[in-house]
């Protein structure tokens, strides 16, 4: 398994060196996962940190059944792996959200043949935990518009009114909130204030950013994991992150019509299924509109969708059928199910599965 520190700027330095060649014609990897063997070659990906988990067991699957190919992939967050996928240093990027129509349009993408466009494929789904600190204290009810307090610094005290009211019995600390938030561009930062626009927009103004307004302050920290350490040796802290780096910190649930639904890959899903694709989109853009505001009961609507990027045709016809055997994998019932185990997220729906297979077949 290699995870391999790349960097923007050192990835796109080395985009004309990368090597991808498979000695085998293109395969059929159906639902089984299976690739042909055969396969040489180093497969380069960078993008979302969220996906870090989910990727080592793609990788030493995929690694696994094939011998003879390397899959490096670095988290460096899903503005960085955009970026890099963008200027040609990666053949394929993880990003928490997809791109916009806008970014699209300027057909910007090195290793793609101009003018046509890019497959984006919802392939990890998973909740994002509001992760906490506090001596004693496992879990939390809070609705939309406590959260946005909390956030943009105008809920200071864990024994607030705000805070208290949603749990009765709970013994609240007198003290300050510590709020941490991503430093750099993150797509989970976007997922996150996403559903605090759709939910509590009178308390949250800002609207979907990736990028964290300095003028709420709080504590930042870099990536998922910079995140959730400084969450763990903070006192009084709180967070954000992919649920499955959440480990033993306290956990909120989230206030949903009349009760509040704790996180799973279960209620992840259920949103995830009730929502529709994006519009304005070419067939091989899976981009899902995700219905945060949901009253639906049983949903979890803080959900992070991150995406695969790939070429729908490369510039070059080198390495390929290895991109789209690695994506089929990925996407398969035993990629879905590695990740599932290793990463708590929940498996694609066989209707998805259906629509990315005929992307990924697509490519060339």
């Amino acid at each position: 398994m290699n995870f391999k520190r790349l960097g923007t700027i050192g990835a796109i330095a080395i985009a004309g060196t990368i090597l991808l060649s498979s000695c085998a014609t293109a395969a059929d990897n159906g639902d089984s996962g299976e690739s042909a063997s055969g396969f040489t070659g180093t497969l380069v990906g960078a993008g979302a940190s969220s996906q870090q988990s989910a990727q080592e067991a793609w990788v030493a699957g995929f690694q696994t059944a094939n011998e003879n190919v390397t899959v490096e992939y670095d988290p460096i967050g899903s503005g960085g792996g955009r970026d890099t996928f963008i200027g040609g240093g990666s053949q394929f990027a993880g990003s928490d959200r997809a791109f916009s129509v806008e970014e699209i349009a300027e057909d910007n993408f090195v290793s793609c043949v101009p003018g046509t466009g890019i497959l984006e494929i919802p392939a990890y789904i998973s909740p994002i935990a509001i992760i906490f600190n506090l001596d004693g204290i496992d879990s939390l009810n809070l609705d939309a518009a406590t959260i946005a307090g909390i956030f943009n610094g105008t809920i200071t005290n864990w024994n607030d009114p705000a805070i208290a009211s949603q749990n009765e019995g709970v013994e609240l600390p007198d003290l300050a909130i510590t709020a941490v938030h991503r430093a750099d561009d993150s797509g989970t930062t976007a997922n996150f204030t996403d559903y605090l626009s759709a939910a509590a927009p009178d308390a949250w103004t800002v609207g979907q950013i990736e990028t964290w307004p300095t003028e709420f302050g709080g504590e930042a920290a870099p990536q998922t994991s910079g995140v959730v350490d400084a969450v763990t040796n903070g006192t009084g802290t709180i967070g954000y992150a992919d649920a499955s780096r959440a480990g033993d910190l306290g956990t909120v649930a989230v206030k949903v019509g009349d009760e509040y639904v704790p996180y799973s890959p279960e209620a992840a899903a259920a949103i995830v299924d009730a929502s529709p694709f994006a519009e304005g989109r070419g067939e091989t853009d899976l981009a899902v509109n995700l219905d945060r505001a949901s009253a639906e009961s049983g949903v979890y609507p803080i959900v992070l969708i991150s995406y695969l990027i790939a070429c729908n045709e490369y510039a070059s016809s080198d390495g390929v059928d290895l991109v789209k055997a690695y994506l089929s994998y990925i996407i398969s019932d035993e990629g879905q199910s590695a990740a599932a185990s290793n990463a708590g997220s929940a498996p694609i729906s066989s209707k998805l599965f259906e629509r990315a297979q005929a992307a990924v077949d697509a490519i060339k």
